[in-house]
């Protein structure tokens, strides 16, 4: 491309991202970050706060580079360009740090990341597309990155975005607010941007830019109606649109591996706010909103997570190295027309892993007993969610 296009391009950008809002701090080790040596990949859904991100991460530099490809300008940039851009860049100052934003828009981007890698630079990247960078970090990165998965808001956040101090709930008004701000955050979810204007359209746009950008574009998809029609009754139904990060599988829990590819797979949304906003909603959708929540969560957390089914089943089942450790029920309330289904279901799982213990999720209650000489919590999603 042309250099003094891409000159402009360098000096606007760096004066937009010094001045950008570091945003609501996100729940990231920031050190850890800083001080690995491996290339940092932030990636995620679109809108869900990468680059707001690295602008959390760059305050803690001493100097930097950056550029963001997510720019009309940067269109015909390609692979021979990065060369351009390097000699560009050490004329205006030197520093060993590079933060490149939306790399995957440039074709072949790994090999110029895999040349500065060797010559000792500090490399931060984000993306917004999940096949595509897995598999050119495989082919060409392997053992040489971390991936952070960045979600929308967490509830910790989400609750720091609105000054609510999570520590501080003890009295009847603060604990009625949070209970307000749980139901709002489990009915809306936590898309920076929403979170902050409100604005339901804004949801439409961020999935009407998933599915042309990220998969019409670029899979050549001819029959966009019905493509359209196609991912609207997927998305309702917690489908496979994957690949964007729109939405996520949830295996079946056996020793066997091959076994648990072959079951039926349970999916997620990346977002109860984006699903609610383009899908079509049904009388139970409260308890599946609240299942939706826990899944994230867990997700955020980095946890190893399945889902157990022999004749009764649990929600959840959480994994470390080579032991089940956990076994999660959610529902909305726990009454007396589902408390034995969920019981059983939950019981069955900690039968089958010797659990002592298990936690039962619920919009708002809390209890504790023993069930078949097994102890039972029956947690709000607030309190599990603030970690308690």
């Amino acid at each position: 491309m042309q250099h003094n296009i891409l000159e402009r391009v360098v000096f606007d950008q760096l004066a937009n991202f010094k001045a950008k809002d570091p945003g609501v701090p996100r729940d990231v080790d920031f050190d850890k970050a800083i001080k690995s040596k491996q290339i940092q990949i932030v990636t995620g859904i679109r809108r869900c706060g990468k680059s707001t991100l690295l602008k959390q991460l760059s305050e803690k530099l001493d100097s930097f580079y950056y550029l963001n490809f997510d720019d009309e300008r940067l269109l015909k940039f390609s692979v021979e360009d990065f060369d351009s851009l390097l000699i560009l860049w050490k004329k205006l100052y030197k520093s060993k740090t590079i933060i490149l934003d939306e790399i995957q828009n440039v074709k072949n981007w790994e090999r110029f990341i895999r040349r500065i890698y060797d010559e000792d630079y500090k490399i931060i990247l984000t993306g917004s597309n999940a096949k595509l960078l897995s598999g050119d970090l495989s082919t060409h990165l392997t053992g040489r990155h971390i991936k952070l998965e960045l979600y929308p808001f967490s509830f910790s956040e989400y609750l720091r975005f609105k000054n609510f101090d999570s520590d501080k709930w003890k009295t009847t008004d603060r604990l009625a607010k949070l209970l307000r701000l749980t139901d709002e955050y489990v009915e809306n979810g936590g898309f920076p941007e929403y979170v902050i204007f409100g604005d339901v359209d804004y949801l439409k746009r961020i999935f009407e830019d998933i599915l042309y950008k990220d998969l019409i574009v670029r899979f050549k998809i001819r029959e966009i109606k019905s493509f359209r029609e196609l991912a609207n009754f997927l998305f309702t139904n917690f489908g496979h649109l994957q690949e964007s990060y729109l939405l996520h599988e949830l295996y079946k829990y056996d020793y066997s591996l091959k076994k648990q590819i072959v079951y039926n797979k349970k999916i997620y949304s990346v977002d109860n706010g984006l699903r609610n906003q383009v899908s079509f909603r049904f009388s139970e959708d409260s308890g599946k909103l609240l299942e939706n929540t826990v899944f994230l969560q867990l997700k955020r957390s980095g946890k190893e997570v399945y889902y157990y089914k022999n004749k009764r089943e649990c929600d959840f089942l959480i994994k470390q190295k080579t032991k089940i450790v956990e076994a999660i029920q959610v529902t909305d309330v726990l009454s007396a027309a589902n408390r034995e289904r969920e019981l059983n279901g939950l019981i069955a799982a900690m039968e089958s892993f010797n659990l002592k213990k298990g936690l039962i999720i619920t919009r708002n209650q809390e209890e504790k007993f023993r069930s078949q000489g097994r102890e039972i919590r029956v947690l709000p999603i607030y309190k599990w969610l603030l970690g308690e």
